[in-house]
């Protein structure tokens, strides 16, 4: 639809809004068109209790729109027990019967009370929560109390942290749980391995979004929540809870471009920074001031921020710190917090497990941010200090994040990387281990990224001109592409980019392709093995653990 068409029908979409809810009796609100290359998203309040009946009204409202601005040109819609377009009357008539059929006023009884009262409340298809974690209570919708029979005296909110960002948001979770359960609370976390209590895995799988965060916040065992925030969650569902005591945003670099309306890097980060929205009045919203997208949108955000970079004296640190702000930076490799006008020594970056010894600058970024972002919950720093001075020394503290073997004569580095800038910081940590020896990779891409996002990473790993790469697909992340599909991209731009064709080979299971680069390798050889497939990574992880029980050396049989 041409420009000023679009524009037509999104001021008229917005009208019939606010008439369909005077004739339904809501309240107004907020309506929001966002435009974007692909369309247009558009979203408007609603009761909480009217949610599906919203969906309906907006989907007429649009489509009414649009058979107004384009005429003839608009093919009609019509289903059984959905609003007919072209026809306001029945329509009405029949949106009016889909709200009465969902109207809970018990439900909005409780839900106002609970807002009265400062409580946290968890809504989904079938259960309610009032309160959180350890001061919580859930009930079936189809046996809500009345308010009188909850017993509000003993119901209370937990800390609660979101964490999003493009990379590093699992590794800063897990360090966050660790120093909350160091700080003597039982921590609960999702993130995309799976949900955790208390340091022990619940449930495995992604849990990022907003199921894995009512699954920690419904647990009473739960006494402050730490939890993952992706951005796809925060574009099909919105942000997991209303409120926050701290958010934090590690970094935004290209990704997952044409999913949901997002086509740019200034629109990722501004999904990213939706979690500003729950941040508390008090609360803390902790940005990495090395991140010209974060530090360009700062001004326009309501709440108390703080910045964390690899540099101390950096200029938006020291500014902020001026005026009182909180800040958490690398001078001369010491990491200092700045917190409430003193200063912290938090100790060396390098000594620190998970800074590869100052090598693994990403997390290094990562350390500070979480240590900001721990503050911002009331962890002490002598705590904060005494887990960055040991968390990552086992593998166990991290698992599938830069765990690191050296056995048989070669070294083995395994990690998440998805991402050309993740992929980047990880092949900077390995190839100083790589001396004489040669440089096996792993490289694979989830198959809904755009062709342009798959060639970029290709383009990243041919920078560093491995002598081997395993091409391969990520078990149940083909997403809508053939077997092979991926992998096919890749080899073109790998190609393209100069590396030769005996430098290249596709193995398109996970653990089959690791082992395929176990076998190239000679001693001294370096290996690096972006394993995203939770089971390939177990598999992996206990293979590698197996080979090096048994003294295996680099051309032994497997």
């Amino acid at each position: 639809m041409p420009g000023a068409g679009l524009a037509a029908a999104l001021s008229r979409w917005a009208l019939l809004i606010e008439t369909l809810r005077r004739a339904l009796g809501w309240p107004a609100g907020p309506v929001t068109a966002r435009i974007h290359s692909s369309g247009a998203t558009l979203a408007f309040a609603a009761p909480e209790d009217q949610l599906f009946t919203a969906t309906e009204v907006n989907e007429w409202a649009w489509q009414h729109a649009l058979e107004e601005v384009a005429g003839s040109a608009f093919q009609r819609s019509f289903a059984p027990g959905h609003a007919a377009v072209g026809d306001e009357a029945s329509a009405l008539a029949t949106l009016r019967a889909l709200a009465a059929a969902e109207a809970r006023p018990d439900l909005r009884a409780l839900l106002q009370e609970a807002h009265r009262q400062n409580l946290p409340a968890l809504l989904d298809e079938t259960t309610l929560s009032l309160g959180a974690g350890s001061g919580h209570r859930t009930w079936p919708m189809a046996a809500l109390p009345v308010s009188g029979e909850v017993p509000w005296d003993r119901l209370h909110g937990i800390p609660t942290a979101l964490v999003t960002g493009s990379n590093g948001k699992t590794t800063t979770v897990r360090l966050l749980a660790a120093m909350a359960g160091a700080h003597g609370l039982t921590p609960g976390n999702t993130c995309t391995d799976g949900i955790y209590v208390a340091g022990e895995l619940v449930e495995s799988g992604d849990y990022s979004g907003p199921g894995g965060a009512r699954a920690v916040l419904r647990d009473t065992r739960v006494e402050i929540a730490i939890l993952e925030t992706a951005r796809g969650g925060i574009l099909r569902r919105g942000l997991p809870v209303r409120q926050a005591e701290v958010a934090l945003v590690t970094n935004v670099s290209p990704d997952h471009f044409g999913e949901y309306g997002i086509h740019s890097l200034e629109d990722l980060a501004d999904a990213k920074l939706v979690v500003a929205k729950a941040v508390a009045p008090n609360g803390l919203l902790v940005l990495n001031a090395d991140d010209g997208q974060l530090a360009a949108r700062a001004t326009n955000l309501a709440c108390g921020i703080g910045w964390f970079s690899l540099d101390d004296d950096q200029p938006r640190l020291v500014l902020h710190r001026a005026t009182g702000g909180a800040t958490c930076g690398v001078r001369a490799g010491r990491l200092l917090l700045h917190w409430k006008g003193d200063v912290h020594d938090l100790g060396t970056i390098a000594a620190m497990p998970l800074s590869a010894g100052g090598h693994a600058a990403y997390n290094s970024s990562n350390l500070a941010g979480a240590a900001l972002a721990a503050a911002g919950l009331g962890i002490a720093p002598a705590t904060i200090a005494a887990v960055l001075a040991a968390f990552g020394a086992s593998r166990q503290d991290n698992p599938g994040r830069l765990e690191t073997w050296r056995f048989g004569g070669i070294t083995i580095f395994m990690d998440y990387a998805h991402n050309p800038e993740g992929l980047s910081g990880l092949l900077k940590v390995a190839t100083p281990s790589r001396g004489p020896g040669r440089l096996g990779l792993l490289l694979g891409q989830a198959g809904n990224r755009e062709d342009q996002a798959i060639r970029d990473l290709a383009a990243m790993a041919a920078s560093f001109q491995p002598d081997l790469l395993v091409l391969k697909d990520l078990e149940g992340f083909l997403r809508g592409r053939q077997p092979g599909e991926v992998p096919g991209i890749l080899q073109q731009e790998l190609v393209a980019r100069g590396l030769a064709a005996d430098r290249l080979r596709v193995v398109l299971a996970e653990e089959a392709a690791v082992l395929s680069l176990l076998r190239w390798t000679r001693d001294g050889d370096v290996l690096v093995l972006p394993v995203h497939g939770l089971k390939a990574r177990d598999a992996v992880a206990a293979r590698l653990d197996g080979l090096e029980a048994r003294g295996w050396m680099a051309g032994d049989a497997i």
